[in-house]
């Protein structure tokens, strides 16, 4: 995934000529555009509505509705713990506060240094597994002190 990449129309118009002959392109493109620039900007709203005939409430509705897609800059990793019950029920109360002692930021937060961005998620589907989390697009599970620190010290590089 993109680090702060900055918003280019010329660029945002030649991902959406590769995506929009695709039945339902919105979201390919979307996700196109969350991949290349790291979030949605209101620029690449009102893009991705005049060129797919939408209107800009249509795009935002999307973008707003699915977690995935940032609306602002986030860190170069991004790390999602998982806060569900399963989780809950194995611990994950205390691994949450340990994660977020270690990387001195809240859940929704970014550290300073723009290195990770901590993000609570309700269910990563691992129940069996739990108390788990995702640093960018590796699952871990069964989190531990141990574990945490190994984590929390990926999540910082």
């Amino acid at each position: 995934m993109a680090y702060h990449v900055e918003f280019d129309e010329e660029d945002a118009l030649v991902i959406i000529g590769e995506h929009k002959h695709l039945e339902g392109p919105l979201l390919p493109i979307l996700h196109a555009f969350n991949h290349r620039y790291g979030y949605i900007t209101d620029a690449a709203v009102r893009v991705v509505a005049h060129e797919l005939n939408l209107s800009r409430a249509e795009v935002y509705g999307v973008v707003s509705f699915y977690h995935d897609f940032k609306r602002e800059p986030h860190g170069r990793h991004v790390l999602k713990v998982c806060r569900a019950e399963a989780c809950q029920a194995a611990g994950g109360d205390a691994v949450a506060a340990s994660i977020e002692r270690a990387l001195g930021i809240s859940f929704g937060e970014t550290s300073p240094d723009g290195a990770v961005t901590l993000e609570a998620v309700y269910c990563l589907g691992l129940c069996a597994t739990a108390p788990s989390a995702m640093l960018d697009d590796r699952i871990v599970g069964r989190l531990n002190e141990a574990r945490v620190e190994k984590l929390t010290a990926e999540a910082r590089l």
